[in-house]
């Protein structure tokens, strides 16, 4: 209801500014978690990489980029939250402008560029601050690096003791070349030397992969055997895309940079009934894109997910956007007769 009330001003504002207030306001730590439970909650209880979380929903990287404020949004209600993207080194990002809200598609296009304040600082600020919760660190390279894969094994060596999970982010099309990480012989690569680091340290923290939705069959085929391979432990699907423009109706839909929320809804969904067939049901996935209520939720679960994350649907709809989905989502398990989220993974794959 305020937030109803404040959108009109919060909207009136660049959506970088309206951001960066979002972030102080969450550091004042004013807001009670007893605020964001519903009735019932229990049912939605569910275990990602072998550890419970109280919800299947998360907070998908991209808006607490450096770290800064995750056991606050803990508090709106979320079973899980990913930080990052973290690069090696700080790094500034695109110039400015550079995130526009499609208000007429329920969207947002960014071409942030992974700016963020490094992995030094973040490891630093973790330690110090230990998350109240489950805690994803999405890591990517610097933008001038000459070789992405150092960088990753670089961010990755810094963080992964830090984290519950580690995403592999290869996925933006905001870093140049990034994407070609997708070709099977790169991405062979990668996911070999990741797994070799993980044996040198004898780390145990589950590895995850990000994938664009741009990719084509070939694509599919190859990560799945290369994921089974490595035995890396999941997916996200997926990231923003670069495509999917023409049935837009906002003016800035030609704005150059990643599309995010309801219109990549089903390109997401799809993708994922398409790894889950591939996977045999082996990898955790979680699903993303266009995420904004328990029917949207319950559909990438259906196909297939085992955990989903948002970010867009936030902006739009705003703090208590969890508290909504839960509720949501409790209706209709108790409306399907599904005694518990667990039981509904995959039933419509």
């Amino acid at each position: 209801m305020i937030f109803s009330l404040l959108k009109p001003l919060i909207f009136s504002v660049d959506p970088e500014v309206a951001h960066d207030l979002a972030i102080k306001s969450l550091k004042t730590k004013i807001l009670p978690e007893k605020l964001f439970h519903v009735e019932k909650e229990e049912l939605l209880e569910t275990k990602l990489f072998n550890r419970k979380i109280k919800n299947p929903i998360g907070l998908a990287a991209g808006f607490d980029k450096s770290a800064e404020v995750y056991n606050s949004l803990y508090k709106l209600g979320f079973g899980f939250v990913e930080v990052g993207t973290i690069t090696p080194r700080r790094q500034l990002g695109n110039p400015k402008p550079r995130v526009f809200r499609l208000e007429k598609d329920n969207a947002l296009i960014n071409r942030l560029g992974f700016n963020n304040h490094g992995s030094d600082e973040v490891a630093e600020r973790i330690s110090r601050e230990k998350p109240n919760g489950f805690l994803g660190i999405n890591i990517g390279p610097n933008r001038d690096t000459k070789n992405k894969i150092d960088d990753f094994n670089l961010c990755f060596s810094k963080l992964y003791k830090l984290a519950d999970y580690v995403t592999i982010n290869i996925s933006s099309p905001n870093t140049e070349g990034l994407r070609d990480l997708h070709d099977e012989n790169s991405l062979e690569k990668l996911l070999k030397n990741l797994s070799n680091f993980k044996k040198q340290k004898n780390a145990q923290v589950p590895i995850v992969i990000k994938i664009s939705p741009d990719i084509n069959e070939k694509n599919i085929n190859s990560i799945s055997e290369l994921i089974l391979k490595y035995k890396i432990d999941g997916l996200i699907l997926s990231n923003t895309t670069d495509q999917n423009r023409e049935k837009l109706r906002d003016t800035n839909k030609n704005e150059k940079g990643g599309l995010s929320g309801l219109p990549i809804k089903d390109l997401s969904t799809n993708l994922i009934k398409k790894f889950r067939k591939k996977l045999n049901n082996t990898i955790s996935i979680i699903g993303v894109g266009g995420v904004d209520s328990g029917e949207s939720a319950f559909e990438k679960i259906t196909a297939g997910a085992s955990a989903i994350q948002l970010y867009t649907g936030m902006v739009y709809k705003g703090p208590t956007i969890v508290k909504e989905i839960k509720r949501e989502l409790i209706k209709i398990l108790q409306k399907e007769k599904i005694s518990h989220i667990s039981k509904a993974i995959g039933i419509n794959s």
